[in-house]
């Protein structure tokens, strides 16, 4: 999400370059727009976020409902999404650091996995809707001409 990733560069360095005005543009039919994308990364990452603080199932339960949520384009803002993401991040960044690597080994509740599948999948999930997000953000502009 920041830094300097093997596969390109960061997150928040790609999507801190992209027009606003774009994120709420489709491409096509079937085709997600900009802000729906980083508000379904939020949601996995809040869901993350939830099952490393233990919380009640209703909250996580509650979260998962979220995924792929109709964007309102009055509340949903491209850089809310954003400072929500980069927010849960941290979280889960500094929730981690306070832990030891044991962690990964425990079983997130209620699911058939461990901490460490979890976190991995996060990272995976990010970075493919990353490549999305990317690509469309180059396309978007060449659409508009």
């Amino acid at each position: 999400m920041y830094g300097k990733p093997w596969f390109g560069r960061s997150f928040f360095t790609i999507t801190s370059e992209i027009d606003p005005s774009l994120t709420t543009t489709s491409i096509g039919v079937n085709s997600h727009k900009l802000v729906e994308l980083v508000y379904h990364i939020l949601t996995w990452s809040e869901f993350t976020l939830l099952h490393l603080r233990q919380a009640e199932i209703t909250a996580i339960t509650a979260t998962e409902k979220l995924d792929w949520r109709e964007i309102d384009p009055a509340i949903h803002k491209w850089q809310a999404g954003l400072d929500l993401l980069h927010a849960s991040t941290q979280a889960i960044i500094q929730l981690l650091n306070e832990k030891t690597d044991e962690i990964l080994e425990e079983k997130v509740e209620h699911r058939d996995y461990n901490f460490e599948f979890l976190l991995n999948g996060l990272i995976q999930h990010n970075i493919y809707h990353l490549g999305q997000i990317a690509s469309l953000a180059k396309i978007l502009p060449q659409q508009s001409v």
